[in-house]
């Protein structure tokens, strides 16, 4: 019997939802009966994954923001409760990627705004959220990476940064389980994405380059990723606490 999970009355925050991961996340939670802000850097992408929340017939509230700038996600936040209620589901799921190369040909510009983005974006909304959050509790899930959970050659700023969110959200995760509120990460492997598109040059070479990693043979997809991140908010997922939850077609097994 399919599972079928029932978000109705919940209000989910989700970064970086403008593509990708977080586009699709919105959407299924929209398609399970919640409603969901939006928030990213660039209005048009937004625009559209509103549109799609819509089309679930949920509300969508459209934000703009900046992860690495706390007071521009404290008013993203507050601006979501304001129209949509208590944030009873946050998902971090903003990064950007970083161009391979060795670590001392990495600049200290390149590996700060990793950092501030991948790391402390993740760090200040979860800080926001957990103040938003009802007092029966709630949910976050923070996107992580493979590179959480191994290191990858010329990627040390990236994976640093992704290793510093599973450590994170296993403390959080300690912090306020007994209030109630469930923290957790995943972490995807190779997924078709914008992000990969610019990483493997969105060329067939550098497509089969990275495909090639993947011992199921193939890209995941986003919506893989979001029914992972809904069964983790789900009263299925309620006993995971301050878990992993590798979802990478194979890649990391064996190296891990």
């Amino acid at each position: 019997m399919p599972i079928a999970f029932d978000f109705t009355g919940k209000t989910v925050f989700i970064t970086g939802a403008g593509s990708g991961i977080g586009r699709a996340t919105a959407e299924a939670f929209a398609a399970a009966g919640a409603d969901v802000a939006v928030t990213g850097p660039t209005e048009a992408p937004l625009r559209e994954t509103a549109r799609l929340v819509e089309t679930q017939g949920q509300r969508a509230h459209t934000v703009l923001c900046d992860v690495t700038d706390s007071q521009n996600v404290e008013d993203a936040v507050a601006s979501a409760v304001d129209v949509l209620g208590p944030i009873d589901i946050g998902v971090n799921n903003a990064g950007i990627e970083q161009p391979p190369k060795p670590l001392a040909e990495t600049s200290e510009e390149e590996w700060d705004r990793l950092i501030a983005v991948d790391l402390r974006g993740v760090f200040v909304s979860m800080k926001q959220e957990i103040l938003a959050m009802p007092e029966s509790g709630g949910s976050i899930v923070n996107i992580s990476s493979g590179a959480g959970v191994i290191g990858i050659k010329g990627q040390a700023a990236y994976a640093a940064a992704k290793h510093g969110i599973l450590g994170m959200t296993k403390s959080a995760a300690l912090d306020y389980a007994a209030q109630g509120i469930q923290i957790n990460a995943i972490c995807p492997g190779i997924i078709e994405t914008p992000m990969m598109d610019r990483f493997s040059g969105d060329t067939p070479e550098g497509r089969a380059r990275v495909i090639a990693q993947e011992p199921i043979g193939r890209m995941g997809t986003p919506e893989e990723i979001a029914a992972a991140v809904l069964w983790l908010c789900s009263d299925l997922g309620g006993f995971t606490i301050g878990h992993s939850l590798v979802v990478d077609g194979g890649q990391t097994i064996g190296i891990s």
